[in-house]
């Protein structure tokens, strides 16, 4: 009786894992890697800060979503679909659920998100949004989502999965933003050098806490011009991008094509793509009317001068003509523009993808 009770437990034990695995492979066949793991801020954020109660950085209510299916307000900061999603589809997975919504469950073993809308590099870049996941909470995050799969896979079937999984990081504007805004505390502290400096050095500490917990292929985007966001057009009484703005964000830039660069010799196996989105987003600019945009300045929804002296909020305005507009909200870009980007970082060319774009990245085993 007790050999065959002990038969039992042993023969559902082993059934219960061979679905795993065939589960695991059969994901694994459909898709072009084991899973995407989104770590960033509202430009990949794809709902997690519906969960932070006092966050002020939330976009889950009208008129966000507007073109998401069924136009449901996910929490994105989009009238649509954000980075996160379509990357997501360029490999053929689900999009990474949000990491608060799997609270008590097994994360999916085809990623997660841990993106947060509002924050930065540095700790303390979102906290006048009272609520965020900065950047090195969202590791410490992962670093919990990988000790379940070590628990699910093993050691060496976990290390397998992660260094063939994609890390997407998108990081880095709201510091900028943080610096270049009227009344900002950290002007005081730091010169724009010393900040910028102070990204780089912190950022390049999370990557290599990352790369310890098993990452291998990494999509790490630069920052947008920032001094072009209807936020800070909107201090310019013409409207005009705001130079100083844009130099640090290219100077920022440049420092981390430097650091990644010093970064994949010294850990061997990482491997990575740099998307420039900056310089992506003037060619934009310059060449609005061939991408079928007719407004390069304005936000779609909002309120006042150039729709930027509010956040999309139910009683803003929006444009019904949301695939001309480069900007859906002062700070965040529309659904057809965040789809164009994720086709650079797919398959670009060196000159804005560098030193390789993401379906090479995949093929490097």
């Amino acid at each position: 009786m007790t050999v065959a009770t002990s038969y039992n437990v042993n023969g559902t034990t082993l059934l219960l894992v061979f679905v795993f695995v065939f589960a695991i492979l059969r994901i694994s066949h459909a898709a072009d890697v084991p899973a995407v793991y989104v770590l960033g801020s509202s430009v990949v954020d794809v709902g997690n800060n519906n969960y932070l109660s006092l966050s002020l950085a939330r976009a889950n209510f009208r008129h966000n979503g507007i073109d998401y299916p069924n136009g449901i307000s996910t929490g994105r900061f989009s009238n649509g679909k954000n980075i996160a999603d379509f990357i997501a589809k360029k490999v053929r997975l689900p999009t990474s659920p949000p990491y608060l919504s799997l609270m008590g469950t097994t994360p999916p073993i085809t990623g997660v998100s841990f993106a947060s809308g509002g924050s930065g590099i540095l700790n303390r870049t979102g906290v006048n949004y009272v609520q965020y996941i900065s950047l090195a909470q969202q590791v410490e995050y992962f670093s919990m989502v990988s000790d379940k799969l070590i628990q699910q896979l093993g050691q060496s079937g976990a290390q397998m999965h992660l260094s063939q999984s994609i890390f997407t990081i998108f990081m880095g504007n709201n510091d900028i933003s943080a610096y270049f805004t009227a009344g900002s505390a950290v002007s005081q502290q730091y010169t724009p050098q010393q900040y910028v400096d102070l990204m780089l050095s912190t950022f390049k500490g999370l990557l290599k806490m990352l790369y310890g917990l098993g990452a291998r292929k990494m999509v790490v985007s630069g920052v947008g011009a920032i001094g072009c966001y209807p936020a800070q057009r909107k201090t310019n009484s013409t409207g005009e991008c705001i130079v100083e703005t844009n130099y640090w964000s290219a100077r920022y830039n440049e420092g981390l094509k430097i650091m990644l660069q010093d970064l994949k010799s010294e850990l061997l196996e990482m491997n990575y793509v740099y998307f420039d989105m900056y310089g992506a987003m003037i060619n934009l600019f310059q060449n609005a009317q061939t991408y079928g945009f007719t407004d390069i300045k304005d936000a779609c929804c909002g309120l006042g001068n150039l729709n930027a002296d509010a956040p999309c909020i139910p009683t803003s305005n929006y444009c019904p003509n949301r695939k001309n507009y480069v900007f859906w909200d002062l700070l965040h870009l529309t659904e057809v523009v965040g789809s164009m980007f994720v086709d650079i970082i797919y398959s670009g060319t060196l000159e804005y993808a560098v030193p390789i774009n993401m379906r090479q990245l995949i093929d490097v085993c």
